[in-house]
């Protein structure tokens, strides 16, 4: 189990990483060149904070780099995090190391030679545009959600979803009564935020229209499920996509690949990228040079006709408001990027409900390479509240006790499913589960220490 762990970088990323662990008993140090960030987060919480250059020996020797287990960089600089990585493994051993690398000259396949031990020793090579790309395409496959996650080899999906229509099956209805009807066999309702406050619901938690939900459902039934919730769109044909950059670039790349038939158009603002993007994804793409926020331009790219726009510039504001004309405008759905938190409970009252959180992806793929051992999988459902996980049961596990509904869980802790031998067991009140079962499970931080007593050890960080 990881007792010491370096974080490179106080920034949202850093921060929350470092907070999170924190929370778990793990010494935390993090290092950056800002003195008001170290600061913040020295005087805020249990973490040691050191004003440096993570990249620098003397720096990773204040922080006790021979003690580490492991180094996480997320600092704002590729090359830091690689350098980092590279003093920490040559000079003071540490066992394992994950950097954040945005470049996609680092990140490409043919560069796939350059980190190992003989080369550059970065472990876990962490890639945030492509992952938010990913999580972008999925929803796009996914009409009506927020939030898309593959689980137990595509079996099960995690879907997050907002119910808006007043007078859909589910409004009203009791969780546990859902469970009882045939029309909801494959769901298990795993989350509800409802007027910003998440939680896990129980049995006889009712549904609201307005709440968001994460759901989780066999992949054979997301179709008629999520009709079941209001939801019936159609897959995307028509899309814009504000902002060329990485993450610009790598969904325009996926989206002409997975969906044939779609019409795409890309706005970027500086010419010379445009150019180089138009050159790049040839004839399939229009690709327009212009302020995303220029409503004449929004109107050349015919966005009041398009079904969604996805903004993704490297400007908080810019996202926000070309996504909200672009609602004016008639656009039916609009997918936002927004890295700050303080946006959070604006963005509604905006017409905007898909939002983007390119640091808790970045902190989910952290979290899921430092919790190896018994976890498969997991995914931060928001960065205050929680996460999915999937895990394998040991025979000693304390979930083997009996049916589910005679296991005295904590109230943060729910099991979605449970995976034996190719087949998928929803998680109901008679289920047991068996020792070399795989589970899908919401973890609240709340109640983490108490969850891991039952998940088992393992839950925690290993090296």
């Amino acid at each position: 189990m990881a007792k010491n762990i370096i974080v490179c970088g106080a920034g949202q990323v850093g921060t929350t990483i470092a907070r999170q662990l924190a929370g778990e008993g793990i010494n935390i140090t993090v290092i950056d060149t800002n003195p008001e960030l170290v600061r913040r987060i020295d005087e805020s919480h249990d973490i040691r904070g050191i004003v440096g250059h993570a990249s620098h020996p003397e720096t990773l020797r204040e922080a006790d780099a021979r003690d580490a287990d492991m180094l996480i960089a997320v600092t704002r600089s590729d090359e830091v995090n690689m350098v980092a990585c590279q003093v920490a493994w040559s000079l003071f051993g540490v066992k394992r190391r994950l950097a954040r690398l945005r470049h996609g000259g680092y990140t490409a396949r043919e560069a796939a030679g350059l980190f190992g031990p003989d080369h550059l020793p970065i472990d876990v090579v962490i890639s945030p545009e492509a992952e938010i790309a990913d999580s972008i395409a999925r929803q796009l496959r996914t009409p009506g959600t927020f939030d898309v996650l593959p689980l137990a080899t595509g079996r099960l999906e995690l879907l997050g979803t907002h119910i808006e229509d007043p007078e859909c099956r589910v409004v009203g209805e009791r969780i546990g009564d859902l469970a009882a009807q045939g029309d909801f066999e494959g769901l298990s309702v795993m989350t509800v935020v409802r007027h910003g406050r998440a939680f896990i619901p129980d049995a006889g938690t009712r549904l609201e229209a307005g709440d968001d939900v994460h759901l989780l459902v066999r992949s054979e039934r997301r179709q008629a499920l999520m009709a079941l919730f209001g939801h019936r769109e159609r897959i995307t044909r028509d899309l814009v996509i504000a902002g060329g950059g990485n993450i610009g670039l790598h969904l325009a790349r996926k989206v002409t690949t997975a969906l044939a038939s779609v019409r795409l158009h890309l706005i970027e603002h500086d010419r010379g990228r445009a150019q180089h993007i138009a050159g790049l994804l040839g004839d399939r793409v229009t690709v327009l040079n212009g302020d995303a926020l220029d409503r004449s331009l929004l109107e050349e790219a015919q966005v009041g006709r398009m079904e969604t726009l996805v903004a993704v510039t490297n400007d908080d504001e810019t996202n926000i408001f070309c996504s909200f004309q672009a609602r004016q405008l008639g656009c039916r759905r609009a997918i936002t990027l927004v890295n700050k938190r303080s946006y959070e409970s604006l963005l509604p009252q905006l017409g905007i409900t898909t939002v983007v959180s390119p640091s808790a992806i970045t902190v989910s793929t952290v979290l899921r390479h430092v919790r190896r051992g018994r976890i498969l999988a997991l995914h931060t459902l928001r960065e205050d509240f929680g996460e999915v996980v999937e895990a394998q049961v040991d025979a000693g596990s304390r979930l083997l006790a009996g049916p589910l509904a005679g296991l005295p869980l904590p109230a943060g802790l729910k099991i979605g499913a449970v995976l034996r031998d190719g087949r998928v067991l929803m998680g109901r009140p008679n289920t047991r589960i068996q020792a070399g079962d795989h589970i899908v499970a919401v973890v609240a931080y709340s109640d983490l220490r108490a969850a891991e007593s039952w998940l088992g050890s393992r839950h925690r960080a290993t090296t």
